[in-house]
């Protein structure tokens, strides 16, 4: 199909990071294939998201040996830009699928012109995220925060915001090297931003070196010098290495394209929406729970790590699965994909099953890790038994939803997404929680109950879309991918 040099190199590169299925092989064999290459894929993606989660957990733990304020303003910061990120990171999402889904398809021209699109969107993300997070003043009013306190957090709103720009590019970036199948890259510089982050945070909450304590705000300091010095060694590594240098990112330079952009958005700003969804309803959660008393919260907090920790796992399934789905479409292998997509959900099943019968079995050791408070312990002890049932149904709705968005289906899974949080699982547990009208009040049980339900509801109506979804090969996507096309050859 290709003849250039770059265009073999690329063909010879994707046997090895996405193999092309073979239709020939009995059934188990092909599943067992595609199962070993979601491991490929996925296990890198794992260790990135751990390293990502690494982060905070040593800005919370250095902050809080600052001393209390500190820690309270690094909390709100976070709780302040995360959701933010996460929408941007969730847009910035369907570069991986559509970038794929062209190395699948050997349209190898079209994969620059959409990162850059993609770049484009990212530098748009980081004037809201800046603006946003360097303006908080009126939403620390109304939190009535102590004023020392308030310093601290806008103070580290504002130097955590001249990391921004690195942020959101490195997560555009990631569309192209996960889109090809390298999912070590961002491993590897994800690890290499925590190294930084580390010492770096000791000098400046402490005031190593010579540099003055500053505490907290050291921590948003800390935060931005590592992700530019990542994002500058990875613009350098993807400008050096033979992989990814014939695809000249700064030399195949290419200007905005209006109808490229929007192309990107339909799939990505849904996803956005989700991720944004499920992590405002968790929040609003740690809101309602808050009357019942500190034990009730901290029980509710450490079930909530647990199950988020244990989540990292089929989540990085999922991702792998968005990127080999819409690989296999783009290469003309829908029988594949579709093979991939339900066996997945065996696949994640028994993932489920494992961690709902370690919940189970060790919850009280687990939530000794955690606290040696007994009333605690007991709360989360409780808890945990809800997070066993919770694990089934949340396994199953992330493999549902990352195979959609591996044929680029993402606006209806919104809107199940939507109902099921909001429509089932919020206000259910708010009742089982608050209320006698349903059961006698559970208490913060009540809320866990409510997350299964909606949960369940979205990993059947999410299962449904799945098993019913037929990828369509024209229309308006043809027409996007076309001016993509047309982007980059305007350039070249």
């Amino acid at each position: 199909m290709f003849h250039t040099p770059a265009a073999k190199a690329l063909n010879a590169m994707d046997e090895t990071h996405q193999p092309l299925p073979e239709v020939r092989k009995p059934l188990i064999s092909r599943t067992l294939t595609e199962w070993k290459t979601l491991a490929i894929l996925g296990g890198p993606i794992l260790i990135a998201q751990v390293a990502q989660m690494a982060n905070g957990v040593i800005d919370t733990v250095m902050a809080g040996h600052a001393s209390a304020e500190d820690l309270a303003a690094v909390g709100i910061g976070s709780s302040l830009w995360m959701p933010l990120f996460l929408f941007f990171m969730g847009m910035l999402g369907a570069l991986q699928p559509i970038i794929s889904g062209y190395n699948g398809a050997r349209t190898t021209h079209k994969i620059m012109p959409a990162t850059w699109q993609g770049i484009y969107i990212s530098a748009a993300g980081t004037l809201v995220m800046v603006l946003l997070l360097t303006n908080v003043h009126p939403v620390l009013a109304l939190l009535n925060m102590e004023t020392n306190t308030a310093g601290i957090t806008q103070g580290y709103l504002n130097a955590f915001a001249w990391g921004i720009p690195a942020m959101l590019l490195m997560n555009s970036l990631r569309g192209l090297t996960d889109g090809l199948g390298h999912t070590r890259v961002i491993m590897a510089f994800s690890v290499l931003s925590t190294l930084i982050n580390l010492p770096l945070n000791y000098i400046f909450i402490y005031g190593k070196l010579g540099l003055p304590a500053m505490g907290g705000v050291g921590c948003g300091w800390a935060t931005s010098v590592s992700n530019g010095v990542a994002a500058l060694a990875l613009l350098v590594y993807l400008n050096h290495s033979k992989t990814f240098r014939q695809f000249h990112l700064i030399e195949d330079w290419v200007k905005p394209n209006l109808e490229g952009i929007r192309y990107i958005l339909r799939i990505g700003v849904p996803i956005g929406f989700t991720i944004f969804v499920e992590a405002s309803m968790f929040s609003v959660i740690a809101l309602f729970l808050a009357p019942l008393g500190p034990v009730t919260v901290a029980g509710h907090q450490i079930a909530l790590n647990v199950v988020s920790l244990l989540f990292m796992l089929p989540l990085s399934i999922g991702m792998a699965l968005t990127l080999r789905v819409s690989f296999l479409i783009g290469a003309r292998a829908p029988d594949t994909a579709r093979l991939i997509s339900r066996s997945s959900l065996l696949l994640a099943s028994a993932v489920a099953l494992i961690f709902a019968t370690l919940l189970f079995v060790f919850a009280g050791q687990i939530a000794a890790l955690y606290t040696i408070d007994p009333e605690v312990r007991a709360v989360t002890i409780r808890l945990l038994t809800f997070a066993a049932m919770f694990q089934i149904a949340d396994v199953i709705q992330v493999t549902c939803i990352s195979a959609l968005r591996g044929y680029k289906d993402t606006r209806i899974p919104m809107f199940i997404m939507l109902f099921s949080f909001w429509g089932v699982g919020l206000p259910l547990g708010y009742l089982l929680t608050f209320t006698d009208w349903l059961l006698p009040a559970l208490g913060a049980a009540g809320f866990w109950v409510g997350l299964t339900a909606g949960l369940t509801s979205a990993s059947l109506l999410l299962g449904w879309r799945l098993f019913r979804f037929r990828p369509e090969d024209g229309g308006r996507g043809n027409r996007n991918n076309k001016a993509i096309a047309q982007a980059g050859a305007a350039t070249t």
